[in-house]
């Protein structure tokens, strides 16, 4: 039996364990299992690998960047973004990737049709906004990050007035803002200068619909949630496994 999991903690709403355990049942894959398994401390990961015959592992929040020293080499781009998602067992030795990365490409590329003249925002600055200007570089996209705490590199959500949010019309929150429970949250921008030529892509993608994408939707802008780009970074990661 090939086992695959996820670390992280805390587990207790997994993506992963339900989308695979279903991928297993419907694709008739009958010599693999998928497992949680929470640790409370990074420390605890070489006791697991020691303890289980692994095949492949997700990594979740918060060791995407805390698991790193632990493994023996890191695919280039996901080196570049610092972050792993994805750990492939392989003769021994351990690898990292970042599939959020290609899965959000594969996202986006399925969402907005206007590469060559894109200018993209980029709402946070944290790991996932990592992953989000890796897929925008790649498809040479000019984008803006922008947070809290500007910098001479970053705006700040003040500096988005309606004349800088008309010349961007892809919208990219990274942030957790409006994510289940907190629903009533979302990045502080001015929506009623959005229009039918925005496109808004949410990370987010519990609930369906956060209140970024429903005030972007209101003021007719396009709006695509975060959930087919976790189906996809899970492909992706079953193809990096069995690669």
């Amino acid at each position: 039996m090939k086992e695959y999991g996820l670390i992280g903690f805390p587990l207790s709403h997994s993506f992963s364990q339900k989308y695979f355990t279903e991928k297993f049942l419907t694709e008739n894959i009958q010599d693999s299992r998928y497992e949680l398994f929470e640790l409370t401390n990074i420390q605890q990961f070489p006791d697991l690998i020691r303890s289980r015959q692994l095949c492949g592992l997700n990594v979740t929040i918060p060791y995407k960047q805390a698991i790193i020293p632990f493994l023996d080499e890191l695919e280039p781009v996901a080196a570049s973004i610092g972050a792993i998602n994805v750990i492939k067992f392989e003769k021994g030795k351990l690898k990292g990737f970042n599939s959020d990365y290609q899965g959000f490409l594969q996202s986006l590329q399925n969402f907005y049709p206007n590469y060559a003249q894109a200018q993209a925002l980029v709402l946070g600055n944290g790991g996932a906004a990592k992953a989000v200007m890796a897929a925008l570089n790649h498809l040479k996209v000019t984008y803006k990050l922008v947070s809290r705490n500007p910098t001479t590199e970053q705006l700040s959500y003040e500096q988005l007035t309606a004349d800088v949010l008309q010349a961007f019309p892809l919208i990219i929150n990274t942030t957790p803002l409006g994510t289940y429970p907190k629903v009533d949250t979302c990045p502080p921008i001015l929506y009623e200068a959005l229009s039918i030529n925005h496109y808004l892509y949410d990370l987010v993608y519990n609930p369906a619909e956060t209140i970024f994408l429903k005030r972007g939707k209101e003021a007719g802008a396009k709006t695509k949630n975060g959930y087919e780009m976790l189906c996809l970074q899970a492909e992706v990661a079953w193809q990096i496994w069995n690669s």
